[in-house]
């Protein structure tokens, strides 16, 4: 198995494509047609994770934060950590990967597995992406209706939140008279033609069109299909930022800062307190989502766990909503867990026989003085 298959399979669940557009999410450095010895999942990449990585023999990194963010002007080997890094993983044959914002959008990603860890139920995303969905519309003869609208379900089409090959279908009349040239499927050259046509219409991703559109042509009959592309101003279903949900009985403010503390593992809460004596209905938001709260504050949560608040955000927020700064690492960690539990499965369902490490020890640069 190479490294390429198994990214695939890891986009299948985090797509590149809802990343921000600035991030640089995927391949990092490497080979990714190299075969997998056993991968290393981490938040970040450091010396000491590199080291561990070499230890384990481990030729894949997966981390959440980008190694290479900015363009790289140079590489020197002897005064920039950055570049004795990248040298040692070449040197090592060790390709590094980064999901990103793509991670932080999907569903099962860094906020759901942050609310998860605090033990909230019925959870859905915070804010829904949305105006990254195209419908597609096809017409195709009664007969072809199945392919053509399996490829199109098979490269990616028709995911509406947990249901898939979701279309709509309706009988339509066609019209056509192909040129003297034409080579068309149904009745001849030069003649108008009236047929019985099936009108598809299906939802796509913004970035599975392409591919989308190609796998539809390459079934479809006709040498000129008719489709349509129209784009969406829709709330995705299927990506968004943050997560709502509801602990399972309510908890005065303390008692959930206690609750927060043992289950994300720190001591170091940082919190305002807001207009509610009960906490119950919990928003989260692993990393840096000050920009947020006021969406949380509309759902009518009693509480917003994130990370990097900054005082006047804090100042904002009293008395309206419990605001929680628990760290960018404590929040973002989590979803290691997550990962793991997809690599291993996939793993285990191709019958080979690779190792998921996750990092031992801790990237968090931040330390707390009691």
């Amino acid at each position: 198995m190479n490294i390429n298959y198994v990214i695939k399979h890891f986009e299948k669940w985090a797509p590149t494509g809802v990343a921000l557009i600035k991030d640089n999410v995927g391949l990092q450095v490497g080979n990714p047609k190299d075969e997998v010895d056993n991968v290393l999942l981490a938040l970040d990449l450091d010396e000491k994770v590199l080291q561990q990585a070499i230890k384990k023999k481990c030729n894949l990194i997966i981390t959440h934060h980008p190694f290479i963010f900015n363009p790289i002007s140079k590489l020197n080997f002897d005064s920039s950590k950055k570049s004795q890094i990248i040298k040692e993983l070449i040197k090592n044959n060790i390709t590094l990967y980064s999901a990103h914002t793509n991670l932080d959008y999907t569903k099962g990603g860094v906020s759901f597995e942050l609310a998860s860890r605090i033990k909230l139920k019925n959870i859905n995303f915070l804010e829904h992406q949305e105006s990254n969905q195209y419908k597609l519309v096809v017409y195709t003869p009664e007969k072809n209706v199945e392919a053509v609208a399996n490829a199109i379900f098979n490269a990616g089409g028709g995911i509406i939140g947990e249901y898939s090959k979701c279309s709509s279908r309706n009988n339509v009349k066609g019209t056509f008279e192909g040129s003297l040239i034409s080579n068309p499927t149904i009745g001849k050259a030069n003649m108008f033609e009236v047929v019985n046509e099936v009108r598809i219409e299906i939802l796509v991703n913004s970035w599975e069109l392409n591919s989308v559109i190609t796998a539809m042509k390459l079934v479809h009959p006709y040498e000129e299909p008719a489709f349509d592309v129209f784009a969406l101003k829709n709330k995705n279903v299927n990506y968004g930022a943050g997560a709502i949900g509801n602990l399972e009985y309510n908890m005065t403010p303390n008692e959930f800062l206690a609750h927060v503390t043992k289950h994300l593992q720190t001591n170091g809460l940082k919190f305002t307190l807001g207009k509610s004596a009960k906490i119950k209905k919990v928003a989260v938001c692993g990393g840096s989502c000050s920009d947020l709260i006021e969406n949380a504050i509309a759902q009518n949560a009693d509480a917003f766990i994130t990370a990097d608040v900054k005082f006047h955000s804090f100042q904002d927020a009293e008395n309206r909503i419990m605001l929680i700064d628990a760290g960018h690492y404590e929040t973002e960690v989590p979803v290691l867990n997550q990962i793991k539990k997809i690599l291993d499965k996939f793993i285990k369902n191709e019958n080979e026989v690779i190792k998921i490490f996750k990092y031992s020890g801790s990237t968090n640069p931040i330390k707390f003085y009691y």
